[in-house]
C-alpha cells in the first residue's frame, strides 16, 4: 500500500521544485556516501525505513557533483587520490563502494521481501560474486566515461604534454611511478624510530612511500609513524640539499599531504629562504608542486616573479609558458611583467603549439592581466587559421581572453561558427557555458551555435553549477534568442535554479544574472523572483563585492510593469528612489550629453517649436538609456509639456493673459470645452504620475504580467506620447540590426505603458550627423510626424 502511494505522488513531486533540491527515500544498504556528496546535497530528506525506492527530482540517479566554487580548475592531486581510493574500495567490496553508483544487485541486502521466493535454481556464491563484481565494474566504467564527458573541471596542464622540456618544470602526477608492494610501507614506517635520520635516508623514505598503492598511501597521513617521519624531516630541513628538498615536496603530491600540514609549512619557509640561490627551472618546479598540493603561497610567488623579471632574457619558451600558467593559477598579475609578456608572446607566436596558446590565454584570463588589442588580434589571427587542429579546451580558453579584451575578431568568430556546433555534444558543460557567454559578451549572434547549445543542454543540465545555469540564461536573454526547443530549454534551467537555491545565498549575483536573462525573454518565475526581492536577499546583494544595484533595480521595476498578478516581495520604495537618483545622476554626466543625443534634442526643438515640446530624459530609469519624449495631439500638433526646461520656464513666465468677456464667462460659469495645452497635459497624466520623480518618470506600482499589447486608455486618447530611441551600435548584435535583450525589454515596457516607440537607429542617424542641417531636420520631421504613428496609436 505504501509503495502504491509513493508511486502516485511521484509526478506531482517532480513539478514542485521551488524549495527542495533533492528529495530521497534511501534504502538502508551496507554503504554510506562520501563527505563531499553530503555537502553537495544539504537539503536531502532523512532516510526512511522502507527500502528500494529513490526519488530524485533534479539530478540523474546517483550523480555526485564535485563542485568547489572557489576554484575553476584545481590541481589533480587530491581528486586523483580520492578517485584511486574509491576504485580500490570498489574492487575490495563486492556489494557497494562509497561515492560510486551501486551496481544492480541480484539480492539487495536491505530488503529480502522484494525478492520472489527462490525455489529451483540456486546460484553458487562464486557465480553471484563474479556477476556482482562485473556489474559493478561495468557501471563504474560507464559512469567514468559519462563523467569525462560532462566533468566541468578540465585539466589546465594538458599543454605540458607537448614538449619534453616540461618534465623538468612540472610535477607530473598523471605519470604513475613504479608501484611498490604495500608491505614495503610497513617496513619503512617501522624503521623510522630506529633510523639515524640523515637527509638522504629521509628523502629515500618519502620517495618510496609515494610509490605505494593508492589505498595504502591514503592511510599514511593519519598514521602516527608517518607523522614521526614528517617531524624528523622538519627538524632536519636545513640539512637537505635543494634537489633533495624538491624531491620531498614532489613526493608529497601523490601522498596527498593536506595543504595545512606542518611539513608543508616548514617547506614553504625554507624554499622562500633559498629561492634567490635556486635556478629558474627549480623555482618553476616548486611552484608547480604547490599548485598540485592546492596550497596558496603568495610570498613564494612574489619571489618567483621578481626572479623571473631579473632573468627575463634567459627565459626559454617552455619556461615562459609555465610561468604564465603559474601566474594564472595564483590569480596574480605582476604589473611590472605586462609589457614583457606581450613582447614575449609576439616573439614566439609562431612557435607556440596551439595548446600552449590556450594555456597562455587562460593564464592571462585567470590573473586578470591586461593585454593590448594588437596582441590579442595576432593570437586570434593564428587561431582562426588553425582552429580545426585545436582542442576545444584550448579554444575555449582563447575565447575567454577574447571576451575579456572585448576584441571583435570577425574571421575567428565565423570560423568558430563553422567548427564548434559539431563539437558541442561532446563538450563538457562548463566549456559550453563559456562558448555561449563569449557570443553574448561580444554581442555576436550565430543561430547555428546557439541552437546546438540549446539542443545539447537539457540532457546535461544537472551538471550545471549555479554559475553555469545563470550564464546560460543570461547569454540567451542578452541575444534575445529563444531556441526551437525553448520550453524544454528554459524549464530545465529553471528547475536547476531551484536545485541550486541554497547556493544563491552565498552567490547572490548568479540568481540576479539568471532572472534578468529570463526577464529579457518575457519569463518571470514568480517564486524565484519573490526569493530575490526579499529583504534578507536584497541585503546580501548590497553586501556583495559586486555592484548589483543596477540588476536588482532592473528586475524589480520590470516585475512591476510586466507582472500585474504578482503578489510576492517587492523592492522598498526608498530603495527604488535611491537607485533612481544614482541612475539619473550617472545619466546626466554620461548619457544625456552624448553628441548624437544632444544634436537630436536641439534639432527636435527647432522642428517642434521650442524646448517645451521635447524632453531628453529616462522614461524608465531601470533600463539605463535615454529617451527623447514628444507629445502630439491626435491632429498631429505638438503639445508643450517640458516647462521645467530653463528656456521653456522663462517663456512661460513672460506669457501675458488678457481678461476678455469670454474668459470672464469661463471663470464664472465653469470650464469651457476648449482647453489650454497645459490643461491637456495635466489631464493626460498616467494614473499616479503626480507621485512620480522629479524627472517625470511614472511611479510604477502594482505590477504586471508579461503581455504583448499595452493596456488601453493609460492617458487621454487625444494625446499620443512618442519615445524616440537614439540608439548606437552597442544596443544591437554585432554587425546586425538585431536588438539586444535589455533594449528589447525596454521597448516592450514602453509599449505596455502606452508609449509609441520611434526608432532613430545609428545606421540612419550617425551618417546624417555629417550632413547639412536641413537634411537632419527633414529626417526628424518625418520620424515625428509620420501619419502611421498617429494611426497606430489611435
Amino acid at each position: 500500500m505504501a509503495t502504491v502511494l509513493m508511486c502516485r505522488r511521484l509526478p506531482r513531486l517532480s513539478r514542485v521544485t521551488a524549495f527542495s533540491t533533492t528529495a530521497k527515500r534511501k534504502a538502508k544498504r551496507g554503504s554510506s556516501k562520501s563527505k563531499r556528496e553530503k555537502q553537495d546535497k544539504p537539503a536531502a530528506a532523512n532516510s526512511g525505513t522502507e527500502s528500494g525506492a529513490t526519488i530524485q527530482l533534479l539530478k540523474p540517479q546517483d550523480y555526485r557533483v564535485l563542485y568547489n566554487p572557489a576554484a575553476y580548475a584545481k590541481g589533480r592531486a587530491g581528486s586523483q587520490q580520492h578517485g584511486d581510493r574509491d576504485s580500490s574500495q570498489a574492487l575490495g567490496d563486492t556489494v557497494t563502494s562509497p561515492g560510486t553508483p551501486q551496481a544492480p544487485q541480484p539480492f539487495p541486502t536491505a530488503s529480502s521481501q522484494a525478492l520472489p521466493p527462490l525455489r529451483n535454481a540456486k546460484p553458487k556464491p562464486n557465480t553471484l560474486l563474479k556477476r556482482t563484481l562485473l556489474a559493478t565494474l561495468y557501471k563504474e566504467e560507464a559512469e567514468k566515461e559519462k563523467w569525462e564527458v560532462h566533468n566541468s573541471k578540465e585539466d589546465p596542464r594538458v599543454f605540458q604534454k607537448g614538449r619534453p622540456e616540461y618534465r623538468s618544470l612540472s610535477c607530473d602526477s598523471a605519470e604513475p611511478p613504479l608501484t611498490l608492494p604495500a608491505e614495503e610501507g610497513d617496513s619503512i614506517l617501522q624503521d623510522v624510530a630506529t633510523c639515524e635520520g640523515s637527509p638522504g635516508i629521509l628523502t629515500d623514505y618519502f620517495l618510496k612511500l609515494s610509490r605505494l598503492p593508492a589505498e595504502r598511501r591514503a592511510a599514511l597521513v593519519p598514521d602516527a609513524r608517518f607523522s614521526a617521519l614528517c617531524h624528523r624531516a622538519v627538524t632536519a630541513l636545513r640539512q637537505f640539499s635543494t634537489p633533495d628538498l624538491i624531491q620531498i615536496l614532489k613526493a608529497c603530491v601523490p601522498l596527498a599531504i593536506p595543504a595545512c600540514h606542518p611539513l608543508l609549512n616548514a617547506c614553504e619557509v625554507e624554499f622562500c629562504r633559498r629561492a634567490w640561490d635556486m635556478q629558474l627551472e627549480q623555482l618553476l618546479l616548486v611552484a608547480d608542486c604547490w599548485r598540485c598540493l592546492e596550497r596558496a603561497v603568495p610570498s613564494y610567488l612574489s619571489i618567483l616573479f621578481s626572479y623571473a623579471n631579473l632573468h627575463w632574457k634567459d627565459l626559454t619558451l617552455p619556461q615562459f609558458v609555465q610561468l604564465l600558467y603559474i601566474i594564472g593559477e595564483g590569480r596574480r598579475s605582476p604589473a611590472d611583467l605586462e609589457q614583457k609578456v606581450e613582447s614575449m608572446i609576439l616573439r614566439h607566436l609562431d612557435a607556440f603549439t596551439l595548446e600552449e596558446l590556450g594555456a597562455i590565454c587562460l593564464g592571462l584570463f585567470k590573473s586578470i592581466s591586461g593585454i593590448s588589442e594588437h596582441v590579442m588580434r595576432r593570437i586570434a589571427d593564428r587561431v582562426a587559421l588553425q582552429m580545426e587542429d585545436m582542442s576545444t579546451y584550448a579554444l575555449v580558453n582563447v575565447l575567454k581572453m577574447l571576451r575579456y579584451t572585448r576584441v571583435d575578431h570577425l574571421p575567428l568568430m565565423k570560423e568558430l561558427g563553422r567548427v564548434i556546433p559539431a563539437r558541442i555534444p561532446t563538450t563538457n558543460i562548463q566549456g559550453i557555458m563559456h562558448i555561449a557567454l563569449s557570443y553574448s559578451s561580444l554581442h555576436f549572434f550565430d543561430e547555428d551555435v546557439l541552437a546546438a547549445v540549446a539542443t545539447s543542454l537539457p540532457s546535461k543540465v544537472s551538471y550545471c553549477r549555479s554559475k553555469d545555469a545563470a550564464k546560460f540564461l543570461w547569454s540567451f536573454g542578452c541575444l534575445d534568442y529563444e531556441p526551437p526547443n525553448e520550453e524544454e530549454f528554459y524549464s530545465s534551467l529553471i528547475k536547476q535554479l531551484h536545485a541550486k537555491l541554497h547556493e544563491f545565498r552565498k552567490f547572490p549575483e548568479h540568481l540576479l544574472t539568471a532572472l534578468l536573462g529570463l526577464a529579457f525573454v518575457k519569463r518571470f518565475p514568480e517564486d524565484l523572483i519573490d526569493f530575490a526581492l526579499r529583504e534578507e536577499f536584497v541585503q546580501k546583494t548590497r553586501d556583495s563585492k559586486y555592484d548589483l544595484y543596477k540588476d536588482l533595480f532592473t528586475l524589480g521595476k520590470s516585475v512591476e510593469i510586466e507582472c500585474p498578478t504578482y503578489q510576492g516581495s517587492r523592492l522598498p520604495p526608498q530603495l527604488c528612489q535611491e537607485f533612481t537618483e544614482m541612475t539619473l545622476s550617472f545619466a546626466e554626466q554620461e548619457i544625456y550629453v552624448r553628441p548624437e543625443i544632444v544634436e537630436a534634442t536641439c534639432l527636435l526643438e527647432s522642428v517642434l517649436g521650442g524646448p517645451e515640446y521635447v524632453k531628453n530624459h529616462m522614461i524608465l530609469p531601470h533600463t539605463r538609456t535615454s529617451d527623447l519624449e514628444v507629445r502630439l495631439a491626435t491632429d498631429g500638433h505638438p503639445i508643450p509639456f517640458n516647462f521645467k526646461h530653463p528656456v521653456a520656464a522663462e517663456k512661460l513666465k513672460d506669457v501675458g493673459v488678457s481678461l476678455t468677456d469670454d474668459l470672464m464667462s469661463q471663470l464664472i460659469k465653469g470650464r469651457a470645452h476648449s482647453q489650454s495645452p497645459v490643461e491637456v497635459e495635466n489631464e493626460a497624466r498616467i494614473p499616479g504620475q503626480e507621485r512620480g520623480d522629479a524627472a517625470g518618470t511614472p511611479c510604477l506600482g502594482g505590477g504586471a504580467k508579461s503581455q504583448l499589447e499595452p493596456k488601453a486608455a493609460r492617458w487621454q486618447p487625444r494625446e499620443v506620447r512618442l519615445a524616440l530611441q537614439v540608439s548606437n551600435r552597442n544596443h544591437f548584435c554585432y554587425g546586425s540590426k538585431r536588438l539586444l535583450g535589455l533594449h528589447c525589454l525596454k521597448r516592450r515596457q514602453l509599449r505596455l505603458l502606452g508609449y509609441v516607440v520611434v526608432e532613430i537607429p545609428f545606421w540612419e542617424w550617425f551618417p546624417l550627423l555629417k550632413r547639412t542641417r536641413s537634411e537632419k531636420l527633414s529626417y526628424l520631421h518625418y520620424k515625428v510626424f509620420c501619419p502611421a504613428l498617429l494611426t497606430r496609436a489611435g
